[in-house]
């Protein structure tokens, strides 16, 4: 791998990123940083050995570059990196809502574009990576992408006018599961359990389910139906997340992510 790619603003989804390219191959020499501040990127070097730059060096030297900031910062990110990057730099955004348009309104025209929604579980080489194409950006690029973001986890490719519901499934869809865990956990306790033991039965339960879900190839339905036992408890705790309209609200709580993700696209307040 002779590429050099750059990660700019590295929080802590760049750096699952670079720590997850090395353990792939990349060498640390071919992978670049930049970070707000100096004893951050020095953290990264010392750390993994990779080389700290400015954003204009990265632009300039960097055959990839991976942008990593908060959407709200983007836009003052690309004003500085427009007038280093050529036509021929792939720039991968993984940016929550910003569309590839927006990069490629305020880059050198036929800048190839690749859009990225990543989640948390980078962090533990879990991530679920949704990759879209901008308008210039080709099978190798997308290749290119998915080579990077797969040493985190897994891929998927999408057409980008999905991205927005990818982002509230996947990218923000870790929260979703924390907060059922948080939930249970706190009723594990109002039912005698202490804290420890109620989450170590919680999240076995939760790993346990997941690999099922992955691996068994059966549908949900059939999975809880296989636990769901006449006149039981599990289907008598079904009926009070039914009755108290779960699903529903999940529904609710998916569309308002979505609709958030497109407000973020609209220029709306970001947060």
């Amino acid at each position: 791998m002779t590429q050099k790619v750059a990660v700019l603003g590295t929080g802590k989804i760049g750096e699952a990123l670079l720590s997850g390219m090395i353990r792939g191959g990349w060498a640390p020499a071919d992978l670049l940083v930049t970070a707000r501040r100096a004893e951050r990127a020095e953290e990264l070097r010392t750390r993994y050995g990779v080389t700290p730059v400015t954003n204009a060096e990265a632009a300039k030297t960097a055959d990839t570059l991976i942008l990593t900031v908060k959407p709200q910062d983007m836009g003052t990110l690309l004003d500085e990196l427009a007038p280093h990057v050529p036509a021929d730099r792939l720039v991968i955004s993984g940016a929550a809502g910003i569309p590839t348009s927006f990069f490629e309104d305020r880059l050198a025209a036929g800048t190839p574009v690749v859009r990225v929604m990543t989640n948390t579980p980078a962090l533990v080489d879990e991530a679920m990576s949704v990759i879209s194409a901008g308008t210039h950006a080709t099978e190798a690029d997308l290749a290119h992408a998915e080579e990077i973001f797969g040493s985190v986890g897994k891929t998927l490719r999408v057409p980008e006018a999905q991205q927005d519901a990818c982002t509230a499934l996947s990218g923000s869809g870790p929260a979703y599961f924390f907060y059922l865990v948080e939930a249970m956990t706190d009723a594990g306790i109002l039912l005698g359990l202490p804290r420890d033991k109620a989450h170590d039965l919680i999240v076995q339960s939760a790993i346990g389910a997941a690999t099922m879900l992955r691996d068994s190839g059966e549908h949900p339905v059939k999975l809880r139906e296989n636990v769901t036992s006449p006149a039981g408890t599990t289907i008598n705790a079904i009926r009070e997340l039914e009755n108290h309209g779960v699903r529903a609200a999940l529904i609710a709580a998916l569309e308002a992510a979505r609709d958030r993700s497109r407000e973020l696209a609209s220029g709306s307040n970001n947060k």
